[in-house]
């Protein structure tokens, strides 16, 4: 798919972050985009700024939904069916997640399985919802956003981390074991696995919106005010903006490259990963990566 011009793309979690940047850039390409979210508001802001400078023959539209639940996944693809017109697409990209539910021991077991089914589920939903629309189209491309927890499962050695890295592993298998399928079984669609580093976008916040302080306060004390300054923090020292990490996927979508890595950060902690395995969760590993990235970057 060297051209996105006069096609159509889903994008899920299209409100924001890297899907609001992938939702401006199809457009401003020539693409028609429908979008997900499950926030009316951070849409509304999406599809004013991708038809800003998109050309006139582009529909950007959007659907409340909640990935996690099939029903309104099924709901979303009849909303681009109709409201599009049409009986393909051409582009899907699994986008939407949040982080919460890091401790399989401690956290509750109801945060746990809203991360996992959202960055799990959400990706298995759109795919079963939309495969038949990507087979009727003459070319096809599905792109689900794992993360560098899709191959290092750690936020380093005092953090546990694993709903989010459990759901992340599941996306970046169920895509590489689709390139063998889909070559078999619809040779003319493609599926990429993205693996982001520390992007620059509102996740932790978002995060934070959904479960508020993890413990069912939410909203207030001391410990929600800490984790908002935490969020805040993760927003605003990304290394990597959205808008450069939905650039590096679409390239690498027209490229057709199976495996996109996002950052300096994400092809480091990879490489030192495949490099000393064992090590992978020992001491300060990943944080050591982490750290020296930085320091190369800013220094």
């Amino acid at each position: 798919m060297k051209d996105f011009s006069g096609k159509v793309a889903v994008v899920t979690g299209g409100g924001a972050g890297m899907g609001r940047a992938m939702t401006r850039q199809l457009a401003e390409a020539g693409c028609s985009v429908a979008i997900c979210d499950i926030s009316e508001e951070d849409m509304a802001v999406s599809v004013a700024e991708a038809i800003k400078h998109a050309p006139q023959s582009v529909r950007v539209t959007s659907f409340r939904a909640d990935v996690s639940d099939e029903t309104a996944v099924n709901a979303f693809a009849e909303h681009v069916r109709a409201a599009h017109e049409i009986d393909h697409v051409h582009l899907l990209i699994n986008n939407a997640g949040i982080g919460g539910g890091g401790s399989f021991v401690a956290d509750q077991r109801a945060n746990w399985e809203r991360t996992f089914n959202v960055c799990w589920y959400g990706v298995y939903n759109n795919a079963r919802a939309f495969m038949p629309m990507l087979l009727a189209a003459e070319e096809g491309h599905i792109v689900n956003v794992s993360s560098v927890n899709g191959f290092w499962a750690s936020l380093g050695p005092e953090t546990p981390h694993t709903a989010y890295s459990a759901a992340k592993f599941a996306v970046k298998g169920f895509t590489e074991a689709l390139i063998t399928d889909l070559r078999i079984n619809a040779p003319h669609i493609k599926a990429s696995v993205v693996m982001p580093g520390h992007i620059a976008t509102q996740i932790a916040l978002n995060t934070l919106r959904e479960f508020g302080d993890n413990s069912g306060v939410g909203g207030a004390g001391e410990e929600y005010e800490a984790a908002k300054a935490r969020g805040e923090q993760f927003r605003d020292t990304g290394l990597t903006s959205a808008e450069e990490a939905a650039t590096t996927i679409l390239d690498g979508v027209r490229s057709e490259k199976w495996r996109i890595l996002i950052g300096p950060d994400a092809e480091a902690i990879d490489a030192a990963v495949r490099l000393t395995p064992e090590d992978a969760y020992e001491g300060a590993f990943g944080m050591d990566v982490f750290a020296g990235v930085r320091a190369a970057v800013q220094g």
